[in-house]
């Protein structure tokens, strides 16, 4: 009886035990070919395991399996009992399958043979997402990449729906809901396919920001700290009006920091909550503790050998009183500071490479932290060796020569920095990822070597394009060669297409349509004449036609022609006063002129010979070539030729014209600057002005026709008016329109004026940076205009304008500008000048560039 009773009890807690997961796939323990009394659920036996084998596997391995089941031949197991439900459960909770059974194929005496039959889970073989764009499936699509082939179970559908609704909300869809299906492959009867119905609904927007136990910020205060998190306000321009929990996470962390800046040291966010305040709206409730406001207190230097406590104290720039700041208290110590004049630099650009600063509170009392800033400076390191990795293209000697850390010298940060911005100057090399590495650091000797690793990025540029101009298709083709190799020009082997690798530019131009316009040029420069020495020299030659062809000279007496032909030769040299960042260059160029029936000048008929000699002095200390940051570009040109009226005996009272400009005379004087400086985050403002003054030797000889200032436009040279002027940009008026005030002047017959002033600014940020292409956003406002006379000048009297633009930097094609302007100011007799224009440009604004 009571046997019988405990194996009731038995059988009831093995049934309910298998109630707890009658929900999943059935699994049993049965009897394969034996007789009926050879076991019995009222009388379980113990057995020794002879045996597991296990059937219905397709992908899994059967040893891990057999692992997981913790069956093993020889053990012990008591059967029908608690050790066969344990088995299929331990198999089940794997997630694998959707039937797991227990078998029993034989018994012989007191050994037991068992199978495990399994059913595996079918596993996935592609998904379908809908719902959404093509462009964010394929975003989605390589987040779920690795799911594929997996066995799909409860935790694959799972996380395949957070790993979605994190990617949107990441983006601002905070409500976004996942749908998944699933539906049997027909071409694997063990896959299936997921159907994903995704529905992003509609960004969520924040609607306010509310602060508690703020007493010393105000709320106004404390929301500017929240950068990337911002309330919907028609105001808020540059931050985020949407919610997007991980800007919102970056963005607590920088309100503290931001309040602990301010002296507050002990402020801490105690808590904070995102409620919603509508369907696709919600709010955010800050609390926070600020704690008392800290002043810095007695500094106190340790550890400090190579230079006094009086001058650290002088270059950390922080004074007992100060209010105490963590953040600019380790800035003044480790860097980096917008002029490098922190505790930091003044060691590493002396050589002291491994210096180091604990700064260490050692006392607190009232508002006031005590300090002592333990130094370690290690020894003073010399470069031994300079190396350069990664220029498959370039000659080691055309980057070494413009490195400035040289083997023998003193370690020196400020000349590792100057060297990577030469190194990004030269154009052949991708400036984000040229990386100076000091390797091999020795301090028992006190040496060190530096590994420039550089990236080649494609230099040479082509210009094909037609356009429509002056009634006729016109069309250009240019070759330029940035990494030239003179040297190599006979050498067959060494052409892709050209040889390569010298860092001298070739570029090769023609522009025609037809028999009315052709214009052909050729430049050759070489930045380190001879190799040795950083000597400037350049060589150029151009040849330009522009009439109304040779059949429109038979049939009509308006034909008109103009030749013109020029050579120029340039010498300059990189000065080291008053600091290195200056070039000093010299230009000869001969222009002559052949003018018959030609208008855009002062004369029309003749020829005219322009012999002059230009002296440039420049400064260039812009951060990098295409998008600047930081630094300024400075040039003051001078130009002349020689004062031909004071020996050539002609009486210009009765001269000719063609006697007059036979031999031009004239002085030129030019200035332009840039300034480039960051704002906040990639935007940065860029500050330019440009003057110029063409003059007279004497007042009885007419002005110069040539070398005048043309002013409006898109800054290029115009076919029309390649050579003779000089073409400036002012965005939002038609070409050539600016004239001076109460002149009669049309932009057909302007020939140019004597003085120029221009003033711009543009706020510029970058929407991609890359090796294969920088392209870059900006809003501009600027204002020009032109004089023929001093005592009429007026630098504050300019037509105004303002509009937005892109620039796109290609390797292959160089610099790509497209702006629209808005002209504020009216040009009599030209009454569509300023009424909005889109503007054009080519290859200009690189170094700085002035446009």
């Amino acid at each position: 009886m009571n046997k019988f009773l405990f194996a009731l009890i038995f059988s009831i807690m093995s049934t309910a035990a298998l109630a707890q997961i009658s929900s999943q796939p059935r699994y049993s323990l049965s009897k394969s070919s034996l007789p009926a009394d050879s076991l019995s659920y009222l009388e379980p036996k113990d057995y020794i395991i002879g045996g597991v084998t296990i059937s219905g596997t397709k992908n899994l391995d059967k040893d891990v399996l057999l692992t997981i089941s913790k069956l093993s031949k020889g053990d012990k197991i008591n059967l029908p009992g608690e050790a066969n439900a344990n088995v299929i459960k331990n198999l089940y909770s794997q997630g694998l399958f959707d039937d797991v059974q227990l078998n029993i194929t034989k018994v012989n005496l007191d050994t037991i043979y068992l199978e495990i039959v399994v059913v595996e889970r079918p596993r996935l073989s592609r998904m379908h997402l809908s719902g959404i764009r093509k462009g964010e499936i394929e975003d989605v699509e390589k987040l779920l990449s690795d799911k594929t082939g997996k066995i799909v179970n409860q935790n694959l559908l799972s996380t395949t729906s957070a790993i979605i609704k994190k990617h949107f909300n990441e983006k601002g869809f905070l409500n976004t809901t996942v749908t998944i299906k699933q539906k049997k492959d027909p071409g694997d009867a063990n896959s299936v396919i997921l159907n994903i119905a995704i529905d992003k609904k509609q960004k969520v927007m924040i609607t306010e920001v509310s602060f508690e136990g703020n007493k010393a910020f105000s709320e106004r205060q404390l929301r500017k700290y929240l950068k990337k998190t911002r309330t919907r306000k028609f105001y808020n321009l540059f931050g985020s009006r949407k919610f997007k929990q991980d800007k919102y996470d970056e963005d607590k962390k920088s309100l503290i920091t931001e309040m602990q800046d301010k002296g507050y040291r002990d402020a801490e966010l105690i808590s904070d909550t995102v409620f919603k305040t509508g369907e696709n709206t919600v709010g955010i409730k800050i609390k926070l503790f600020e704690g008392h406001k800290y002043f810095f207190g007695n500094i106190k230097w340790s550890g400090n050998a190579k230079y006094p406590s009086e001058i650290l104290g002088k270059i950390l720039k922080l004074r007992k009183g100060d209010v105490f700041s963590e953040d600019e208290l380790n800035k003044r110590l480790t860097g980096p500071t917008p002029n490098d004049d922190d505790i930091s630099s003044f060691y590493l650009n002396d050589g002291y490479l491994t210096y180091q600063a604990d700064p260490v509170q050692t006392k607190i009392y009232n508002d006031t932290v005590d300090l002592d800033i333990r130094v370690y400076e290690g020894p003073q390191y010399t470069i031994n060796r300079v190396m350069l990795k990664g220029n498959d293209v370039t000659n080691d000697k055309v980057v070494m020569r413009e490195i400035k850390t040289k083997p023998g010298q003193k370690f020196n940060k400020a000349l590792l920095i100057r060297s990577t911005r030469e190194i990004g100057q030269l154009g052949n090399f991708d400036e984000q990822k040229t990386e100076p590495k000091p390797t091999n650091i020795n301090p028992q000797d006190g040496t060190v070597d530096i590994v420039y690793n550089v990236v080649e990025k494609p230099s040479d540029q082509i210009e094909l394009s037609g356009g429509f101009g002056g009634g006729q298709l016109v069309g250009t083709l240019g070759l330029t060669f940035n990494n030239f190799s003179l040297k190599n020009i006979f050498h067959l082997k060494d052409y892709k297409p050209l040889p390569k690798g010298d860092g001298q530019k070739l570029s090769l131009r023609g522009q025609s349509s037809g028999r009315t316009y052709q214009n052909f040029s050729f430049t050759f420069t070489e930045p380190w004449l001879g190799g040795k020495k950083p000597i400037y020299f350049a060589l150029s030659a151009y040849t330009q036609l522009s009439s109304t062809g040779q059949y429109y000279a038979l049939t009509n007496p308006l034909y008109n022609k103009l030749r013109i032909n020029g050579v120029g030769v340039t010498l300059g040299k990189r000065l080291n006063w008053p600091d290195n960042y200056f070039q000093l260059n010299y230009s000869l160029n001969y222009d002559h002129y052949n003018l018959d029936n030609y208008t855009g000048y002062l004369f029309s008929n003749g020829t005219s010979n322009n012999i002059k000699l230009t002296q440039e002095l420049s400064r260039n200390s812009l951060d990098a070539p295409i998008y600047p940051t930081s630094g300024s570009n400075i040039k003051l040109t001078l130009q002349g030729t020689p004062p031909y009226s004071l020996f050539n005996n002609i009486d210009y009272k009765i001269a000719t014209q063609e006697q007059i400009y036979h031999f031009v005379e004239y002085y030129k004087v030019k200035y332009d600057a840039q300034w480039f400086q960051r704002i906040t985050g990639k935007l940065v403002l860029m500050s330019q002005i440009r003057f110029g003054f063409l003059g007279e030797y004497n007042s009885a000889v007419p002005a110069s026709p040539f070398e005048r200032f043309k002013v409006g436009g898109d800054g290029m040279a115009s076919y029309q008016f390649l050579q003779g002027s000089d073409i400036v940009g002012l965005r939002g008026y038609q070409n050539f329109t600016i004239i001076p005030v109460g002149t009669n002047y049309t932009a057909d017959t302007n020939p140019g004026s004597t003085i120029y002033n221009k003033y711009t600014f543009e706020l510029r940020h970058p929407v991609i940076q890359s090796q294969s292409a920088t392209i870059f956003a900006l809003v501009f406002a600027e204002g020009g205009n032109v004089w023929n006379s001093f005592d009429k000048f007026d630098p504050f009297n300019v037509r105004r304008s303002a509009g937005v633009g892109v620039r796109v930097f290609l390797p292959i094609f160089g610099l790509l500008g497209l702006d629209y302007g808005y002209g504020f100011d009216a040009i009599p007799g030209i009454p569509s000048a300023n009424k909005g224009q889109f503007s054009f440009s080519i290859s200009q604004s690189l170094n700085g560039g002035f446009n």
